[in-house]
């Protein structure tokens, strides 16, 4: 893993350069941020031999965590925290391969639904447990309590944001 401590110099510089800069507040956005290309990479290279890179994961998962496995388009961009035309991409690649269902409403042709097909589903159950060994793996410096404590402040820093 990539150290941190060279943004952590570069934080100091500009605090020196800048003295009103916010340096907490700025680790925080940069250690979010560095974390999150870790998981990404790590995501994509344990995902590769199942055909699939990390947005396209994070889609299944999304439907695969909803009772029926189906969602509409709005309620993935929503859930999968993506752009609306990734959204769409993204679903029209998983169409392609055979892992997600597009279905229109009778009533309304602008409605679609989109829903996992029964190979997404046993691709989903092949790579729950690689994705269980490095979520333990990505996460096992931090105790159970810790865990808690980091869930609870980012999603506490997530409600300070604008839906």
């Amino acid at each position: 893993m990539a150290s941190f401590a060279p943004t952590e110099q570069r934080l100091d510089v500009t605090l020196g350069k800048y003295p009103a800069f916010p340096r907490q507040p700025a680790a925080l956005v940069r250690l979010v941020k560095h974390l999150y290309k870790q998981i990404h990479d790590e995501a994509n290279a344990m995902l590769r031999p199942y055909g699939l890179n990390h947005p396209e994961y994070n889609i299944l998962m999304m439907m695969y965590g909803t009772p029926d496995t189906a969602m509409n388009p709005s309620q993935l961009t929503e859930a999968a925290g993506e752009k609306s035309a990734n959204v769409t991409r993204l679903t029209n690649e998983l169409c392609q391969k055979g892992l997600i269902a597009r279905t229109g409403s009778d009533g309304d042709r602008r409605k679609v639904t989109l829903t996992l097909t029964p190979a997404a589903i046993a691709l989903i159950e092949s790579f729950l447990p690689d994705i269980t060994a490095l979520l333990k793996r990505q996460t096992g410096h931090l105790d159970s309590t810790e865990q808690a404590d980091l869930e609870r402040l980012l999603k506490k820093m997530v409600e300070g944001f604008p839906a």
